[in-house]
């Protein structure tokens, strides 16, 4: 039999073909793409921003220690101030506004810290629960309470203030734990003791600070738990204001700045809960907020989209200085955007944003560290929905300015609003490394990262050499606080690049082979090592199906 010469040269190029075919299919699988590729400014940013992150964290922890160093020598909690009343520990000051803040610094930096800081916490539960779970004020030299009888309302507005100012942002990062715990025990205890009659049903006070504080907590509460009587009693909340009691419709002045603002976030995230399961009352509320909200637009802000400190809502008369708390408000309009699609609303935050060139520098409630602490949060919060190169520009200026303020020792300013500085120095440090923390945390490891579409670019450093773990944030709202939408909240905790555990990524470091990783191992921890002066780069990006 003859054979046919030319068929087998056809075979052979054939096979040759298929051969180059599948080792190119094979190498691609291990082949990383040319991320790498004129990258050098972006690595440098990222370290920059490490080195802010670095320093935002370090003052943080330098803040635990100075506060410890004057902690009771007896109970082993913290004074509510340093110059004056150092002999009491308080609900609405020492617990609300500078322990939670050095819990959640030794959560991101030292484990055994954070011991001590759950001891704190489980003495503060034994000594100062009054009435059930309510606070009362303890004093260190009587080794008892302060005040010889519990009054109800003092020990509501105490426990209202640690939920909403400490326990719940330190909720949103922590998720379940003792802290938690804390928090939904004084909550039930705040509404076991509702005692005022309203058209509305009974309420546990009339203080609008604390109802305000009370409709935030519990609408994040309501999803968190999925407990619908969180959301009746906020319901009964935003009644007594929406339907009876419109603050924009009363003779008094409507002060706009912190211990009077919250009724306004606190109105936006009941109706945001509303919005997602309960649309008779949502329907019901509609008009009253937005005539309450459009009115505070219209007479309550600048020529620059900032407000007054306090607005007459009859009169239009206001002070003349600005507040602090301009993004606290902001968020109620922004939250109203996201939901109904309020185009203005938006504008009025963009307006904001981007006329902060004309405070820099601005004595913020009286040149204090507080004051610069709640004007960053509030910028930050709504950068990160608007990212504008001037917001950023301005936040990264007078972190500096809050920076300066902070003494040898790590004290601040000596009293409870220092904590203010740790948490917002905290939010500055994620935003600085998209919510990447390192485990264990030394603080010559510099730790930096920017995002570019859906990749996050990494730059790492150490001073000596370093073994440990990257932890990745994830999508806190959906999986910690359960809520339906990423609404902006106050004293949340941004999320900048988040991954889902169920989701592939790939890890790209430079000169080295891809990594195929899940976003369950990127969330426990991504193995790190450093040698002494190391620089090292790396890039994460989301598996897509050619990529498989």
């Amino acid at each position: 039999m003859q054979t046919n010469p030319g068929r087998f040269k056809i075979f052979d190029q054939c096979i040759r073909c298929l051969v180059v075919v599948f080792t190119l299919l094979f190498a691609s699988c291990d082949r990383q793409p040319d991320l790498f590729v004129n990258t050098q400014v972006t690595f440098q940013k990222a370290l920059e921003n490490g080195r802010q992150a670095n320093e935002a964290i370090h003052r943080s922890v330098r803040f635990v220690h100075g506060w410890l160093d004057h902690a009771d020598s007896t109970t082993g909690l913290i004074p509510r101030n340093l110059d004056s009343d150092r002999d009491i520990w308080n609900g609405k000051d020492s617990a609300a506004d500078n322990y939670p803040f050095m819990v959640l610094t030794a959560a991101i930096t030292d484990s055994t810290l954070l011991e001590r800081m759950l001891d704190m916490l489980q003495t503060e539960k034994r000594l100062t629960s009054r009435v059930g779970s309510l606070p009362d004020t303890w004093s260190f030299t009587e080794q008892s309470f302060a005040y010889p009888e519990p009054d109800m309302d003092r020990l509501i507005f105490n426990g209202s203030e640690y939920v909403k100012d400490g326990l719940l942002p330190l909720t949103e990062w922590l998720g379940s734990s003792p802290w938690s715990d804390r928090m939904i025990n004084i909550v039930e205890d705040i509404w076991e003791h509702a005692r005022y009659d309203t058209p509305a049903g009974k309420l546990p006070s009339l203080n609008r600070e604390v109802n305000g504080e009370m409709m935030q907590v519990l609408a994040r509460l309501y999803w968190m738990t999925g407990q619908p009587k969180y959301l009746d009693y906020a319901i009964r909340l935003a009644s007594y204001y929406l339907l009876h009691n419109l603050p924009t419709e009363q003779n008094e002045r409507i002060r706009l700045r912190d211990h009077g603002c919250e009724v306004i976030s606190g109105l936006t995230e009941v109706y945001a809960a509303l919005h997602f399961g309960r649309t008779d009352k949502k329907n019901l509320y509609r008009d009253p907020l937005y005539k309450m909200l459009d009115t505070i637009l219209e007479i309550g802000r600048n020529e620059h989209g900032f407000f007054y400190n306090w607005v007459n809502p009859i009169t239009h008369e206001h002070d003349n200085e600005i507040c602090d708390t301009f993004g606290y408000n902001y968020n109620g309009f922004y939250t109203m955007f996201l939901l109904d699609d309020i185009q203005s609303y938006r504008d009025a935050v963009i307006e904001c944003l981007s006329n902060l060139d004309y405070y820099h520098e601005y004595d913020w409630e009286g040149n204090s560290a507080d004051g610069y602490a709640d004007a960053i949060e509030g910028a930050l919060n709504l950068y990160n929905r608007e990212p504008m190169t001037s917001a950023a520009l301005w936040i990264d200026q007078n972190i500096k300015i809050m920076w300066s303020k902070q003494q040898p020792s790590g004290i601040i300013e000596g009293w409870h609003g220092d904590g203010n500085f740790a948490r917002t120095s905290i939010m500055y440090a994620l935003w600085k490394s998209k919510g990447i923390t390192i485990k264990p945390w030394r603080n010559d490891i510099v730790l930096g990262a920017v995002t570019l579409d859906d990749n996050v670019y990494i730059a790492l450093s150490a001073s000596n050499a370093w073994q440990g773990q990257l932890i990745f944030d994830a999508p806190r709202h959906k999986s910690i606080m359960r809520l339906p939408i990423d609404y902006p909240r106050i004293n949340q905790f941004p999320q900048w690049y988040t991954v889902e555990n169920e989701h592939s990524y790939r890890v790209y470091f430079r000169n080295d082979s891809a990594q195929p990783v899940s976003g369950e191992r990127l969330r426990s921890g991504l193995a790190i090592s450093l040698t002494a002066g190391q620089e090292k780069h790396l890039i994460i990006s989301p598996e897509t199906t050619n990529d498989r």
